[in-house]
């Protein structure tokens, strides 16, 4: 199965997606990732944007797609089985509920979705249960998307924020290929 992984800007998840990305790539999935400008770019806390990416590379041994003109064939040329986009932020929640596509990774998702192909959400937002839910709701109703199964991952410290469970990525995407949701509250 050729799958597109796309990665946004919640770097603080970054090495649970890393690490379920390399496990897809192990059981033999044909893996190209995908990056948003703000994730292919920004050096932060969490590590180097150049080393983060080269790491991608090497797990993958694919480029990275990271430019809205490499992103927008994926449609046309029915690319990938199957896109993954994972951590998916609330900017990104937020744009692909109202089709806005000003993003490599957006812009993968739209192109992608004209084939009627499953694209698979791994949240990962610290307003998931605010102002991020109406946006979950609506990608929840629409046709083609599936999500990671998620939770709550501080209740006490940040009472707002839910995040995928990484290690549910592949279970998630081989349902979503049948057409099938997870249970979506861990």
């Amino acid at each position: 199965m050729k799958i597109g992984y796309c990665l946004t800007g919640s770097f603080c998840t970054f090495d649970k997606s890393i690490n379920a990305m390399k496990g897809l790539v192990e059981s033999g999935y044909d893996i190209t990732p995908i990056m948003s400008y703000n994730a292919y770019n920004i050096d932060t806390r969490f590590g180097k944007a150049s080393e983060i990416n080269n790491k991608i590379v090497q797990i993958c041994h694919n480029d990275i797609i990271h430019t809205i003109e490499e992103a927008e064939p994926i449609g046309p040329k029915k690319m990938f089985d199957l896109l993954i986009v994972a951590p998916c932020t609330s900017n990104t929640l937020a744009k692909l509920a109202n089709g806005v596509n000003d993003t490599p990774v957006t812009m993968a998702v739209k192109s992608h979705l004209r084939n009627e192909r499953a694209v698979v959400i791994g949240v990962s937002t610290n307003d998931a249960l605010s102002s991020s839910a109406k946006n979950i709701g609506l990608l929840m109703n629409m046709k083609n998307y599936y999500f990671v199964p998620m939770k709550m991952d501080s209740p006490k410290r940040k009472p707002k924020s839910i995040v995928c469970d990484f290690n549910l990525i592949e279970d998630t995407l081989k349902n979503a290929s049948l057409g099938k949701q997870m249970k979506l509250l861990l």
